[in-house]
């Protein structure tokens, strides 16, 4: 898995915008997997990012990239905490929600929808969703159901964000650098 990939990937989750993003990388093996991410969670911990793979299967990880502190004000928020409480996940800890959610992904059954929660979407438009897909407002990073001007602003800022940092790294800016304390 290379920076690129991240930066590429990740941008706005690096730039403290966004609670978290998640991409597919290719492994060798699950040891190559492992080694990676820990170079990686030693680099940018420090930033107060962590990285993690929610799956691993065919030499193929979905990569997991989130800001714990803002993950957990996320799923404090009453809508979202009633969605994933409905879907029998417990509340102890963002960790045992996030270790839940590695469960529902690797089972192959029904996709679970709530993961927006865990990338920072509005839970109303994680819960318009989940009731009624066919009806939204308008399509960017997610679908929305809510405030779609709001949301079209927000996307906006991940593109721009995105363009910028791309930018910065062609141009030798290292992720360490890249990558906001928060």
């Amino acid at each position: 898995m290379s920076e690129e990939l991240l930066v590429r990937h990740c941008s706005p989750t690096l730039a403290g915008m966004k609670t978290a993003n998640m991409f597919v990388s290719s492994f060798t093996g699950e040891a190559e997997m492992r080694e990676t991410l820990r170079r990686f969670n030693t680099k940018l911990g420090k930033k107060g990012l962590r990285l993690l793979p929610l799956r691993f299967q065919d030499n193929k990880a979905l990569i997991y990239v989130y800001r714990p502190a803002q993950l957990s004000r996320d799923l404090q928020h009453r809508t979202a905490c009633r969605i994933l409480r409905e879907r029998g996940y417990g509340m102890e800890t963002p960790s045992r929600c996030i270790f839940e959610l590695m469960q529902r992904l690797g089972t192959g059954e029904e996709f679970p929808h709530e993961i927006g929660l865990f990338l920072g979407y509005p839970p109303e438009d994680v819960c318009g969703f989940i009731e009624n897909r066919a009806c939204c407002k308008c399509v960017g990073t997610w679908k929305v159901y809510g405030d779609a001007e709001s949301a079209k602003k927000t996307f906006a800022k991940y593109k721009k964000c995105t363009a910028v940092y791309s930018a910065q790294y062609a141009k030798g800016q290292s992720i360490e650098r890249l990558t906001v304390f928060g």
